[in-house]
């Protein structure tokens, strides 16, 4: 999965989104309590996700909320089970 976060200790620390961020390839003891969310949460494939940046050193991770159900695979699923349990006719 792509992600717009560039990770170096050789650029300072920026927050140019949605289109890019710079972070360090660290956290440090400060992020623990000041990461904050930024934007929305993002959708691509099946993961939901959006990114949180510390306040004091702008180390950024991308956060993943949850997976996003396939809806042609639930959908095949659902028709498989409503057929699995009828009855067939004895010849």
């Amino acid at each position: 999965m792509a992600t717009i976060v560039e990770y170096t200790d050789r650029k300072p620390p920026q927050d140019h989104y949605p289109t890019k961020i710079i972070s360090p390839s660290r956290s440090g003891a400060c992020c623990y309590a000041a990461m904050e969310e930024i934007g929305r949460p993002h959708q691509v494939a099946h993961w939901e996700f959006r990114y949180k940046r510390c306040r004091t050193c702008g180390f950024t991770i991308r956060v993943i909320l949850r997976a996003c159900p396939d809806v042609a695979l639930v959908a095949s699923l659902r028709e498989t089970l409503a057929h699995a349990f009828q009855r067939k006719e004895s010849c």
